[in-house]
């Protein structure tokens, strides 16, 4: 599997005034920076065993080498060059292919303790030889050194070891390469020796932690010289594609306002909603069980898919099978749009990943399928995936994203009890654009269903409760309004 070779430029809203960057290429990471790395200056990346120091490094090098024509080294004085290959492949990185085009150097260094012997004039120069041959070899504007302890580990002697650190440091920033070192963490400090985190001009902390038995990733910036940065801990993932670091959307509030209104299916609704819904907003359909909120999903993925537009069915409570089969037994036929490319199913249940990992599944299936519509199905299964304040955070950075790609999020929201429902889902209906409520009534010994469009931005929408069934034809409404509220 080979990487793209298209050349990616930095788009000119990501470029800050200071010190010149170079570009990581890793999606979100760039965002946080302001741009990238410092370019020509030496970063640190430390962290703690599997927190993925490697990985990152190697992905800045490759991004390099295949997007923004800067060809890189990788100088391992851990891994094998085979190994390194091996690893990569999973991600779509292909070292050897690289290699033979004259883009990476890979070069591994063994290091081995016991036959190294500590004399006050031992020093790096044996490494600068071979890692300037490298350099020239292909013209590197960007090197990797992997990792730092294991060239070091074996001496004691503090004096000798921080000077020719900081020797290194400078012969790095002589050679004008933007340069990554990784090291590992120490016992409370950042690094073992606890002096690279000083000489380096910009610091990345990675975290590997363990909480409600799901891995969780975290990356931080401790500091980036000459330049404004995200301070707070950001999630990453490692995936099929690389790494990813969210949030990478909720920076601002620039999104566009489109003033195109689009069916929510079911035209007995729309005037009730003031015409319908603006496109690319954010719909939140609360109640509790057996409401119809699946119903209403559907009824809004046909009318998409009938317009001839994408839509992606995330769905976290039932298969696409049972989805399908159910819709299509109250007339809503959903499967030929499956055949047409038009509906796209992602389902599985929400304990097998963190929220993170979902948030970043989501922008993936969003950034490769392109749908104007994405449907959660239901929110309130990630309840109890962490805290109320993470969940929170998760769903307010998705509707951030999909705001920012046009794209018309339905939220189905599960709520206990006509309390709960009064609260919306996970505290975030006071940024969702248009809360429908739905309830089952009890009168004369039968169960009536009702809804209650509670807000509708922009809209001139109906302050009515209406009565609604379930019918072989999908949701009628039973007292609709004739015409838009004036």
């Amino acid at each position: 599997m080979t990487v793209q070779t298209n050349k990616r430029p930095v788009p000119k809203n990501r470029r800050l005034p200071g010190i010149r960057k170079a570009p990581s290429g890793i999606a979100g990471l760039d965002e946080i920076t302001g741009g990238g790395l410092p370019s020509g200056r030496p970063t640190l990346i430390c962290g703690g065993p599997g927190c993925g120091k490697t990985m990152l490094a190697m992905e800045f090098l490759v991004r390099g080498a295949t997007e923004f024509d800067e060809p890189g080294v990788f100088m391992s004085f851990e891994e094998t060059a085979e190994d390194l290959e091996q690893n990569v492949v999973s991600m779509g990185f292909d070292l050897k292919a690289l290699q033979r085009r004259k883009k990476i150097v890979v070069d591994e260094v063994r290091v081995v303790r016991s036959e190294i012997h500590e004399t006050g004039e031992y020093d790096l120069e044996g490494l600068f030889i071979r890692l300037g041959h490298a350099i020239d070899s292909i013209g590197a504007k960007r090197v990797v050194l992997d990792t730092l302890e294991a060239l070091f580990g074996g001496f004691s002697n503090a004096a000798v070891l921080r000077a020719e650190l900081r020797r290194l440091f400078d012969w790095l920033k002589q050679k004008n390469v933007t340069a990554i070192i990784t090291g590992e963490r120490g016992e409370g400090q950042l690094t073992r020796q606890g002096l690279e985190e000083y000489v380096s001009d910009c610091v990345i902390l990675l975290d590997h932690r363990v909480a409600n038995q799901l891995t969780i990733r975290r990356l931080r910036i401790v500091k980036y010289r000459g330049t404004v940065h995200g301070t707070d801990e950001y999630p990453f993932l490692i995936g099929q594609k690389g790494i990813s670091v969210l949030p990478i959307t909720s920076l601002g509030l620039t999104h566009r306002a489109p003033t195109s209104v689009i069916s929510s299916g079911i035209a007995a609704l729309d005037p009730a909603l003031g015409g319908g819904l603006y496109e690319s907003s954010t719909v939140l359909v609360s109640g509790t069980a057996g409401t119809g909120k699946s119903t209403f999903a559907g009824h809004l993925t046909a009318a998409t898919c009938e317009r001839g537009e994408k839509a992606l069915y995330v769905g976290l409570e039932q298969s696409p099978d049972e989805f399908l089969r159910n819709m299509k037994g109250i007339g809503m036929p959903l499967r030929r749009y499956v055949s047409e490319g038009l509906l796209k199913f992602h389902a599985l249940r929400p304990s097998a990943h963190g929220l993170e990992l979902h948030l970043t599944t989501i922008h993936q299936h969003v950034e490769e399928f392109k749908p104007h519509l994405v449907v959660i199905d239901a929110i309130t299964s990630f309840f109890g995936m962490g805290l109320s304040a993470e969940i929170n955070s998760m769903l307010v950075r998705l509707i951030d994203f999909l705001k920012s790609r046009g794209v018309t999020l339905y939220m189905a929201s599960l709520s206990e009890n006509a309390a709960s429902a009064e609260r919306g889902g996970a505290n975030i209906s006071s940024i969702v654009d248009t809360w429908i409520q739905l309830r089952n009534v009890e009168t004369n010994g039968a169960r009536v269903r009702t809804l209650s469009v509670v807000k509708s931005r922009g809209m001139a929408h109906s302050n009515l409760t209406h009565q609604f069934a379930i019918t072989g034809k999908g949701v009628a409404l039973q007292n609709a309004p004739s015409q838009q509220p004036s």
